[in-house]
């Protein structure tokens, strides 16, 4: 008994990569004896210990023995410290921060030591060779380092019977010379000058055939899209594919037990136990407390104005007012970039009747925070990704008139809380169909819904295409990233909607305003959950 229960301990720190001496061991069959843990109890209760070391400065791949009597000691402290104070009315305003893209500080990842380092050099917008290579790479080894934790990759240094279903992640490297031999690789799927499909990663690069693959994993496979290939390698140095499919995605709770003293938002770190106490608290004080997401509100449509009088007449007249309200763009149904005088006086014009339509609203002016993403048709400094906010020319009127509004970035987060959600104005449907590689010839009959959501979890990235598809600034790329998981992804897109919760994430696309009958979607916070809201009545546009 007492040799399972070391084995259950090393493994539980092994998930973190951390390795225990005799005297760490100790220290730790002496912590669970004094709580009396019950046998199944021991991993779960070994795991929140080593995450919080994991935590510290200090923190070491070989446990050091002071450090984790700190760690246990301030756990104890933690729990002994629960004040009245705590149980004192909430304000969700001092918790809501609308996080633009370019002021979230770049964390760069570190193979040397295995972990995330911030920049400290200034970002520019030209960015250079060398970041637009880093953020390939950045991408790859988040990915990587992912992969190898999953459970069916990370190698134990304890007998057992589950070491012979292990796989082993190589590299591209490894296979010369190595004829008939099978391989499975991690890298990103980009085309030759030849136009083959070939599999490209840190140390070089192999064309793929999938003349001999049956079925492809779930997912979307696009041209900049990193996958897990199975197959082997032929005497042509082509590797024939038997098996392609996704990098597992890892769920919120793993990467913020190991990151969590990171703060990759710049508002502050929090730990898991902080984490969930804020959570019990939003589900008992702000129940009733909702976020509504609009997309394609175009102002151009003048149909447009009556949803939205609907909209707050509703909420008025039912006492009812939203927390925060997202517009997402696009905010005309044609594109006025190389419009004349009058498009662009008429711009600005539907912005100032917009604010007075707000303003005429005196609960909702005062109480609801609102924020406005513009979408691809908006006039904004900048088209490439992350996309700059609204060109404060045009929207003078609403700055005057609103008193909580907030223009954007193309991504933006909002940090309520515990809770992170990330807004996401594209239309990411079409672009990634457009692009996929040949790897599933009967993409229409799966459930694309699911597919594309599953990509770009899995990808941990908003953008998983190559630059010539879809350019990104190079040194703002990290504002893309979905590492670690957000609690909510918002992809507006013109696409249909739906919501999918996929690795405890929940996405949801709130679909056109206009075009499906002022429909619009309710994100209750407490619930982590999100429905669709809808006028009665049809509407022609």
């Amino acid at each position: 008994m007492a040799d399972l229960r070391h084995r259950t301990i090393i493994k539980a720190f092994l998930k973190f990569s951390n390795s225990l001496g005799p005297d760490a061991l100790e220290l730790v069959e002496e912590i669970l004896d004094h709580h009396e843990i019950a046998d199944e109890d021991v991993e779960s209760s070994v795991e929140t210990l080593a995450a919080e070391y994991n935590k510290q400065e200090d923190a070491t791949m070989k446990v050091a023995v002071d450090v984790l009597r700190r760690v246990y000691q301030a756990l104890q402290d933690s729990e002994g410290t629960s004040t009245d104070a705590e149980k004192d009315v909430i304000d969700p305003e001092s918790h809501l921060f609308v996080i633009n893209a370019y002021e979230m500080p770049a964390w760069r990842w570190s193979t040397e030591r295995g972990t995330f380092e911030r920049v400290t050099t200034p970002l520019t917008t030209s960015g250079s060779a060398e970041s637009r290579v880093l953020a390939v790479r950045d991408r790859l080894n988040i990915i990587k380092q992912c992969v190898l934790r999953n459970e069916h990759f990370a190698p134990s240094t304890l007998p057992s019977r589950d070491r012979q279903n292990l796989v082993t992640l190589k590299s591209t490297k490894q296979l010369l010379g190595r004829a008939g031999d099978r391989f499975l690789l991690l890298g990103m799927l980009s085309h030759t000058k030849e136009g083959n499909i070939c599999l490209e990663d840190a140390d070089g690069s192999v064309n793929l055939d999938f003349s001999k693959l049956d079925e492809p994993g779930e997912g979307l496979f696009t041209e900049g899209c990193f996958a897990l290939v199975e197959g082997e390698y032929t005497e042509e140095g082509t590797l024939e594919i038997i098996a392609i499919g996704q990098p597992p995605c890892e769920a919120r709770e793993v990467a913020r037990s190991i990151y969590g003293h990171i703060d990759f938002l710049g508002k502050g770190a929090t730990s898991i136990l902080e984490d969930t106490r804020l959570a019990q608290r939003v589900q008992e004080d702000l129940a009733n407390l909702h976020f509504f997401f609009l997309s394609d509100v175009w102002l151009d449509n003048p149909i447009t104005f009556v949803g939205l009088q609907k909209l707050f007449d509703n909420c008025r007249d039912n006492d009812f007012i939203p927390k925060v309200i997202v517009l997402c763009g696009n905010f005309t149904s044609r594109s006025i970039s190389h419009g004349n005088g009058q498009d662009i006086q008429r711009y600005t014009d539907n912005f100032d009747e917009l604010a007075e339509l707000i303003s005429s609203y005196p609960e909702i002016t005062r109480d609801t925070h609102f924020v406005f993403v513009p979408g691809p048709l908006d006039i904004a400094v900048n088209s490439i990704l992350p996309r700059r906010p609204l060109i404060s020319t045009f929207v003078s009127r609403l700055k005057n008139r609103v008193p909580h509004v907030h223009f954007a970035t193309n991504p933006c987060r909002i940090k309520f809380f515990h809770q992170e959600i990330v807004v996401f104005r594209e239309d990411l449907m079409s672009r990634i169909l457009r692009n996929t590689v040949g790897v599933k010839p009967d993409i229409q009959s799966g459930d694309l819904k699911k597919y594309l959501v599953q990509t770009v979890l899995d990808q941990a990235h908003l953008n998983p295409f190559v630059v010539n598809i879809s350019p990104t600034l190079s040194d703002f790329d990290h504002t893309l990233r979905l590492y670690p998981l957000p609690t909510v992804v918002v992809l507006a897109d013109k696409y249909d909607r739906y919501k999918v919760t996929y690795t405890g994430c929940h996405v949801f696309n709130p679909g056109s305003f206009v075009r499906n009958s002022f429909s619009f979607w309710a994100y209750k916070p407490a619930e982590c959950n999100s429905e669709e809201w809808q006028h009665p009545g049809d509407v022609r546009t």
